[in-house]
């Protein structure tokens, strides 16, 4: 039986792709699938899972999450440090297997302070792996071809994602502790995988400078002269905080305002997922041509009207196009921001380029929840999307003032030190 014009085309493009980028990529890829589907099947759930065990109000379920996100956010300010002195690999095993722990932790958890370790832990080790990993794919990859290959690695996560929720939320409904398992399960294999398989790739130029670990940190300094990139970071944050806002709290929204059930609450991240897995790199390759901060001023700004619009949204298919709204715009937003990152970043900082773009999940985690949790509980449920989509908007106002004091060029990729 002959293949279709379309089977071809499809084989002919993994071809290339297999060819392109090395093995190591592919196993980044393959591993975060793995892990990701593990691991979005507990996420989207986190809050509804601990408030229905804790039974206290949003605003202190909420400082949970906050707490995660403080001790990211201060493991992010050294997460570059320690990737571009000891490496990208080790970093990254040590994050995974300690989060795959404290999954596992969290089935026999059952008080506030319980949950308030686990989820410290979690936040201190958390970026390590994301900052390993975005930096070892900008050593693995040449410049030119980086676009393309974060647009890969978040397509591979998102099929995760595609199959997370809506497993999770079937099992949800039946055992937590199922759930927790698996994650706990795929993201520790990950980190095997890695540690078995994986080649360090901490470049020549960084290698060779033999600095203290003091030294390491102070070369943040020379990035907090960079203007361009402190404001474009600014930027990036504000989008964080929507973005936090709207996957930490929209399930239990939705559960708690409209009776909307896991099992079926599962389908809109699901969507999400689907969208990126089918759309990514077509998007990735249209906006590649343009100048980055005009695609992430435009991006954020849809990604905003799409969480302020679910305060209008009274149901699964109101909240299901907000949904598609905001993936359009993170779809322009996610790669461009990695490639804007390792591309400006000179070679010998690449870890501590990418820990100050880690950061401002930190940032998004500690301020949108507990805003959003402040807002419901104060004001009203809607203004917890009021808040949120506020907050894209003024981030891509940031990227828009960035192009016009550019001119909206395309940066430089900047010289080793």
């Amino acid at each position: 039986m002959e293949k279709s014009p379309v089977e071809i085309s499809v084989l002919s493009k993994l071809k290339v792709y297999l060819r392109t980028y090395p093995s190591q990529f592919w196993l980044l890829f393959w591993g975060m699938l793995v892990s990701t589907t593990g691991m979005s099947m507990i996420w989207p759930f986190l809050v509804v899972y601990i408030g229905e065990e804790l039974t206290l109000p949003l605003t202190t379920i909420t400082s949970l999450i906050s707490i995660n996100a403080v001790m990211s956010l201060c493991s992010s300010l050294i997460a570059g440090s320690i990737t571009d002195k000891i490496g990208r690999k080790w970093a990254m095993v040590i994050s995974l297997a300690v989060n795959g722990v404290t999954f596992l932790l969290m089935i026999p958890a059952n008080t506030y302070g319980q949950y308030a370790v686990l989820m410290a832990l979690r936040g201190t080790f958390q970026p390590l792996y994301r900052v390993g990993a975005d930096a070892m794919i900008a050593d693995l990859v040449p410049a030119g071809q980086r676009a393309d290959a974060y647009a890969l690695t978040r397509l591979s996560k998102n099929v995760g994602i595609a199959m997370g929720p809506a497993l999770g939320g079937v099992i949800a409904t039946t055992s937590y502790g199922i759930t927790f398992s698996i994650a706990s399960g795929a993201t520790i294999f990950f980190s095997i995988l890695i540690a078995l398989f994986a080649i360090e790739t901490l470049p020549d130029a960084t290698r060779k400078v033999q600095e203290r670990f003091v030294e390491n940190l102070k070369g943040y300094e020379n990035i907090f002269k960079d203007r361009i990139f402190t404001s474009f970071i600014a930027g990036f944050t504000l989008r964080q905080i929507s973005g936090s806002i709207l996957w930490v709290l929209l399930g239990a929204y939705a559960k708690t305002n409209y009776g909307l059930a896991e099992n079926l609450y599962g389908l809109i991240p699901t969507a999400n997922a689907l969208m990126v897995v089918f759309l990514q790199l077509f998007v990735t390759r249209k906006t590649s041509r343009y100048s980055p901060l005009k695609i992430m001023s435009l991006g954020t700004l849809l990604y905003g009207i799409g969480v302020g619009s679910i305060a209008f949204g009274t149901g699964f298919w109101g909240f299901l196009v907000s949904m598609v709204i905001v993936t359009v715009g993170e779809l322009m937003v996610i790669p461009t921001a990695s490639t804007y990152t390792a591309n400006r970043a000179p070679e010998n900082m690449r870890g501590r380029y990418m820990s100050l773009l880690a950061l401002t999940w930190g940032a998004g985690s500690l301020v949108g929840p507990l805003m959003g949790g402040f807002l419901n509980d104060n004001i009203s449920p809607a203004s917890i999307w009021y808040g949120g989509g506020a907050a894209g908007i003024m981030g891509s106002i940031i990227f828009l003032v960035l192009v016009i004091k550019t001119g909206g060029d395309k940066p430089a990729v900047n010289k080793p030190d």
